[in-house]
């Protein structure tokens, strides 16, 4: 068994592993209990997910509801939906019962939709269950989907004695307390409170005398990227979530919000390989089939294209045939300064950091280009007449070529994210093959229309 030591990060070994599944095979409850009673319930997660489904189910019912829910939390979606699958509603109620609402909403939402209503009628806290229903009606793409009902909240009215009693009653309730939050008579939002004026204030003045009117706030309807957005902008811990009469509804935490940020960040990631859908690596390989094909189809097509281009220049190749030597150096050149110039366009458009006018935007990508493509052109020119033997025409061709494609590639990466992301469309699906396609393609033209305009094929 491994010391589980604050200060040191889990690590799992073969050893522990072994350890756990034989005491499960051997129904040593006492002994499994002792072995992960220290364990934090996300190491007791990972543990779980080198086990087989039936001993992290039999882990899963051994240990306490308050534990298990957070361990719960903290499997892989897949497996989690595998060990759900084997519990009954009223074990999964006994489970959301010790869970936030966001996260009770979110292992709900996993269920079957027949199986949803069964594990909400179990649950014995009918405020509860129907925080729970309230949380289901929002999709998760938005703040409501997202957000928790569990919050601390005073009255603008209150007397500071009032209000300490009910924060406690109310704190009861709350995993973590980030901030308080004022309201009117009516549930609208109207400020937040200062823990430390709290402290120091007359017993006898109302909260009206203290609080702080300035609060940052998002829609129930706003998109989570925007609120994830808000969040890292002003460095805040959590967010409250009100609808469009301001009325205050829940709270969205810091956790949520990177995961939020992973997910997205993964999500991009993907798509900038070519990947359409999110797929994992343990994922089977239909699955992993169909999210990979539709881009190395359009590469097929893309590479059919430039196939063709170059064959409509073939007459070409007879009289200048050192021109074919330089083809792979064009396409390399025009798809990786397409990504690069793609790939800083989609990561300052999620940081919001990208703003002006498109114009001087693709000015600047332009010099930028034109400095970049000058210095390797100059010494593809050098190479290209000292090692390829090339003459000093068809030398200043390829350079002059190369150059040409650089500056395309670089105003096509910039141009495309900004446009797309303009139309809605996630920006993120103009790198990788995208961009490196279309370069391809265009660079090989731009190539051969130089040629020809200069060597006179």
């Amino acid at each position: 068994m491994e010391e589980n030591d604050d200060n040191i990060q889990f690590k799992i070994s073969d050893e522990l592993i072994e350890n756990v599944e034989q005491l499960i095979e051997a129904k040593d409850d006492t002994n499994i209990l002792a072995l992960l009673n220290d364990f934090h319930h996300a190491d007791i997660a990972e543990i779980l997910e080198e086990t087989d489904i039936d001993h992290a189910t039999y882990v899963i019912k051994l240990l306490d509801s308050e534990k298990t829910s957070d361990v719960l939390m903290e499997l892989d979606e897949d497996t989690r939906e595998k060990i759900l699958a084997t519990l009954s509603a009223k074990e999964i109620a006994e489970e959301i019962e010790e869970l936030d609402t966001d996260d009770a909403a979110d292992i709900i939402s996993e269920l079957p939709q027949d199986r949803q209503q069964h594990v909400i009628s179990q649950i014995e806290d009918q405020e509860h269950a129907q925080d729970i229903k309230d949380l289901l009606r929002y999709d998760d793409r938005v703040a409501g989907g997202l957000m928790a009902k569990e919050l601390v909240k005073v009255n603008e009215n209150w007397r500071i004695t009032r209000c300490v009693k009910e924060m406690r009653a109310q704190a009861e309730d709350v995993t973590r307390v980030h901030s308080i939050y004022v309201v009117d008579n009516d549930n609208k939002l109207i400020g937040r409170l200062s823990l430390k004026d709290l402290l120091i204030a007359p017993t006898r003045d109302h909260i009206s005398d203290i609080y702080i009117p300035k609060v940052d706030y998002v829609y129930v309807d706003e998109d989570i990227e925007e609120v994830a957005k808000i969040m890292q902008k002003y460095d805040l811990e959590a967010i409250p979530v009100v609808d469009k009469n301001k009325t205050l509804l829940g709270r969205i935490t810091i956790d949520d919000i990177v995961d939020v940020i992973r997910e997205e960040a993964e999500k991009d990631y993907q798509l900038a390989a070519g990947i359409t859908r999110d797929v994992e690596a343990d994922d089977s390989i239909w699955k992993l089939t169909k999210a990979r094909l539709p881009w190395l189809l359009i590469g097929m097509f893309g590479g059919l294209g430039a196939a063709s281009i170059i064959n409509g220049f073939s007459y070409a190749m007879t009289e200048f045939p050192k021109l074919l030597i330089f083809i792979p150096l064009v396409q390399a050149t025009a798809g990786n300064v397409g990504v690069q110039s793609s790939a800083i366009v989609v990561q300052g458009l999620a940081n919001d950091t990208v703003k002006g006018e498109i114009f001087k935007r693709l000015l600047k990508e332009f010099i930028l280009a034109l400095v970049n493509g000058v210095a390797i052109a100059a010494i593809v020119l050098i190479i290209s007449h000292f090692i390829f033997q090339t003459s000093y025409l068809v030398s200043a061709t390829i350079c002059i070529a190369l150059i040409s494609v650089i500056v395309m590639a670089a105003l096509i990466g910039t141009f495309i994210p900004i446009f797309l992301d303009k139309r809605g469309i996630d920006p993120a699906v103009a790198t990788g093959p995208f961009i490196t396609t279309s370069n391809d393609v265009f660079g090989i033209l731009i190539y051969f229309l130089i040629a020809k305009f200069i060597l006179g094929f």
